[in-house]
């Protein structure tokens, strides 16, 4: 039964990360067949943006070496109006993406000096001028462009992160030309007044909120709350992975994204339109784990599906 909450938005668009930030932290390599109909089956549940693959170079995410293939098994999906963004790092990810007619990219940045240097072998600063010139061909080219920024909230190397350093590179983010932001919680370590203070500093900064995403992990079991928290703040893009995707929870350091089941579970109970049809989506995440070769850690497909962890 849905019981509205006053000040919540009455729709919220989930931007389904499972094929691309789920798959690529799986030990396990799908094949091509296998993620396209991953894709296919998301869409049918009922998710209209669906982040498809990445164009990292093939020897740091294996798991999505096939880019190439997978792209153009998704014409039919692209052409009914499903959104397909892809990640890319670099100009030569541009190139590719743009050569496989990719509408929508994102890049992906840092708030942290030491996260920078760890994911991306460079400081903030020069990060975000390796963005700088692969943003504004992507905008001149008509696409639109998503900056994730990890370590919003807490790093393992540096701790707390202050609201004050994710503000100011968030709005460099946005003055290289992004269309919207996601806000990462890269080790899960957000709690809601965090998140509440974070959303506040970059409105009172000049940032609309309707740019804003979130991209929680459940590390400590809080995604939902920061969740809600953001909704509250006006957010409506929310990131989760199909099936919790992405950081086994069998796994030491798991950082699991939330899942999509999860949210929509709670978005429904709160009389919030998603468009996702919840049986739908969890059959599809029971079908891919058992080609992952395990139980979905997801708590609402576990509730709907107790079956697949006996069986897995």
């Amino acid at each position: 039964m849905a019981v509205p909450v006053e000040g919540l938005p009455s729709r919220v668009r989930i931007h389904e990360v499972g094929p691309r930030d789920g798959l690529q932290n799986e030990k396990a390599v799908l094949p091509v067949e296998v993620k396209a109909e991953f894709i296919e089956r998301l869409a049918a549940a009922g998710l209209t943006t669906i982040e498809a693959t990445s164009f990292v170079h093939p020897r740091w995410v294996p798991q999505l070496a096939d880019a190439e293939e997978l792209m153009p098994r998704l014409t039919a999906l692209a052409d009914a109006g499903v959104r397909l963004p892809v990640l890319v790092p670099n100009e030569r990810g541009l190139d590719r993406a743009l050569a496989l007619g990719a509408t929508e990219i994102a890049v992906f940045g840092s708030a942290t000096e030491s996260f920078a240097k760890a994911n991306l072998n460079r400081t903030v600063d020069e990060s975000l001028a390796m963005f700088a010139p692969v943003v504004a061909r992507a905008k001149e080219a008509g696409l639109r462009v998503r900056g994730y920024l990890s370590m919003c909230f807490g790093d393992p190397w540096e701790g707390p992160v202050p609201v004050s350093r994710v503000a100011e590179v968030c709005h460099r983010l946005l003055g290289l030309g992004c269309d919207e932001l996601s806000l990462g919680d890269t080790i899960g370590v957000a709690t809601p007044g965090h998140v509440t203070a974070l959303l506040d500093a970059l409105v009172l900064g000049g940032t609309p909120v309707e740019r804003v995403a979130v991209h929680f992990h459940d590390t400590y079991g809080q995604a939902l709350a920061n969740t809600l928290a953001a909704l509250q703040r006006g957010v409506t893009t929310v990131d989760a992975s199909a099936g919790g995707l992405g950081g086994c929870p069998y796994a030491k350091s798991a950082t699991g994204n939330l899942a999509t089941e999860d949210l929509v579970w709670m978005l429904t109970g709160l009389g919030i339109d998603t468009g996702v049809d919840l049986g739908r989506l969890t059959a599809t995440s029971v079908w891919m784990a058992e080609r992952l070769g395990r139980p979905s850690p997801s708590r609402t497909v576990r509730a709907l599906s107790p079956h697949q962890e006996q069986e897995s």
